[in-house]
């Protein structure tokens, strides 16, 4: 079967030998502690005394460390003997990042995939983890039944290796903010002693409504038009005034609807106060500085 080595054995690290060894793939391992690698190699993995045995053991490396300067750090002295192999980088960090270090590599005959792991170490292997690449697309097309080992979900995005953590940041601006609203939303109930076991229920349906909204959401995004389908700015404005007057009636903090309402107001006065919601995305799409 192909070879491939993975670099860094964190949690991460090791679930992704893991699942490249299931796979029956000859699995080359390096960490600096090499102790993370010792249930890796009762496994069938091999242990490099260096991370340049490593390397030279395979035409596929896999990077997951702990940030871009880690990555660096690890692969600019190894420059000679990556020429010619593919680097794929599952580090998280930025976009501006990621085409940094697609550059170097381009730069050193050195092929380069970023990636992004949407799923945690326990996911990994299984048919629903969900990972996605991006950059040079041969890269991608050579590698691809091995990187499959990784997870079912495996997509490529595009050339643009800044792409894959892109999606990577605006997924976390989601999850964020749903979790950021169900923990205000339990704030306020539990000033009733109501659970937030009893919440989660609703909570979770509230999502799945909301989840059917947003293809039609993005098609108006996309267009660049904002028709009220169901409710204009200037009525959920009203509600989200409410939501600041219960939270602080309530003496629960109020700064996440304050936000989400300063938001509508910007856009009620910039006259889209009788477009819906989506129209708020001009909002998100400048910084405050540049807003009127």
């Amino acid at each position: 079967m192909p070879e491939v080595t993975v670099v860094g054995l964190g949690l991460m690290g090791q679930a992704l030998a893991q699942a490249f060894l299931a796979e029956g793939h000859a699995t080359t391992v390096w960490n600096r502690s090499a102790g993370k690698a010792e249930r890796l190699v009762a496994q069938g993995a091999i242990l490099a005394d260096s991370v340049r045995a490593a390397v030279v053991a395979s035409p596929l490396v896999v990077v997951c460390v702990s940030d871009h300067q880690a990555v660096r750090a690890v692969l600019d002295p190894l420059a000679d003997v990556l020429a010619g192999r593919v680097v794929v980088n599952l580090t998280s960090g930025t976009s501006e990042q990621a085409r940094e270090t697609a550059r170097w590599a381009s730069e050193r005959g050195i092929g380069y995939l970023d990636g992004v792991i949407m799923d945690v170490p326990q996911g990994i292997g299984t048919t629903g983890a969900v990972l996605y690449y991006s950059g040079p697309q041969a890269g991608f097309d050579l590698h691809e039944p091995v990187l499959r080992s990784l997870g079912g979900a495996t997509t490529y995005l595009g050339a643009d290796p800044g792409l894959s953590s892109l999606y990577d940041m605006a997924t976390l601006t989601m999850m964020w903010s749903i979790l950021n609203g169900f923990l205000h939303g339990a704030a306020l109930l539990g000033t009733a002693n109501v659970p937030a076991a009893t919440f989660a229920p609703a909570v979770a349906k509230g999502m799945a409504t909301v989840a059917e909204w947003l293809p039609g959401y993005a098609e108006q995004i996309d267009d660049g038009k904002y028709p009220a389908l169901d409710a204009t700015i200037d009525t959920h404005l009203a509600a989200m005034e409410h939501l600041v007057q219960e939270s602080e009636v309530l003496g629960v903090s109020v700064e996440l609807p304050r936000f989400v309402k300063a938001l509508a107001d910007r856009a009620v006065a910039e006259g889209h106060g009788g477009e819906g919601y989506a129209a708020l995305i001009e909002q998100f799409r400048r910084p405050i500085a540049t807003r009127g």
